[in-house]
This record gives C-alpha cells, structure tokens and sequence, in this order.
C-alpha cells in the first residue's frame, strides 16, 4: 500500500511540475509576440528602445491631414489629446481614416526629425456604429 501511494505521489508531483514548466514556457512566448500600442505622450517622453517596429495609437488630429496631389504620401498628426505626433505614411488609407477617428499605426519613430514613418495604417471605428441601411430602417420603422 504504501509504495502505490508513494509512486501516486510521484507521478502527481510530476504532472504537477509538468504543467508549471509548460504554463511558463506559454507565458513567456506570448509575452514576445504581444504587440502594445504607445501613445504619442510615451514616444515624445521618453525613448523607446525598439525603433524598428512599433505602434502607435490616437486620434487623428484636426486639420492635420495633408495627401500629395502626385503620389500616395499622406501626413498627418495622431495625438492622445496631451501631445501629438506627426506621421508620414505612404500608401492608400483606410475607409474609415478620418479626422477625430481612432487611429493605429504600424512602423518605426525618428527620433532626430520627430516623425512617425508609418508602413501600415489601422482606422479603429466606433463601438456604436450603425450601417447606413440599418439607420434607415430603424428611421422607417418608427
């Protein structure tokens, strides 16, 4: 009776440690593939050390957007309402990129010029939102 019970101990101690060692291994691993976003308040306060792959999130800021006439470049500000900071991003916006709209952008921080260089571009939109054909016909409805 007793070696069963001692090797029931074991085994339980095993798949105890088993499962901790795996627990932490997954931790670990999806603590490097997690990708935060920063507001322009963190990246114009201090310096970030990976520059070659961040995000960075706001609102697009009011009369900031200026697009090229001859290519696809566009400028804008994203700010966090207590800084800004001005992105360059070649490439065809998003529908939903618009003034005071919920922005996330995608590339690396010069921070000798101070801009964002942007290789992607996210429009976050609005937890309320309401298709134009649902709108009409809730208005119709009622």
């Amino acid at each position: 009776m007793r070696k069963q019970r001692r090797n029931r101990v074991i085994f339980v101690s095993s798949f105890i440690f088993s499962l901790s060692l795996a627990s932490v291994f997954i931790i670990l691993a999806m603590n490097e593939n997690i990708d935060f976003y920063y507001t322009p308040s963190d990246l114009t306060s201090s310096k970030i050390i990976n520059k070659e792959n961040l995000r960075i999130g706001g609102l697009v800021q009011e009369d900031s957007i200026e697009s090229s006439q001859d290519s696809l470049e566009t400028n804008f500000f994203i700010t966090d309402l207590e800084n800004s900071v001005k992105v360059n991003y070649v490439g065809i916006l998003p529908n939903l990129f618009k003034e005071k709209s919920g922005v996330i952008a995608r590339g690396y921080f010069d921070y000798s010029k101070g801009i964002f260089y942007a290789k992607e571009i996210l429009a976050k939109h609005d937890e309320n939102y309401i298709p134009k054909e649902v709108k009409k016909a809730l208005v119709n409805d009622s």
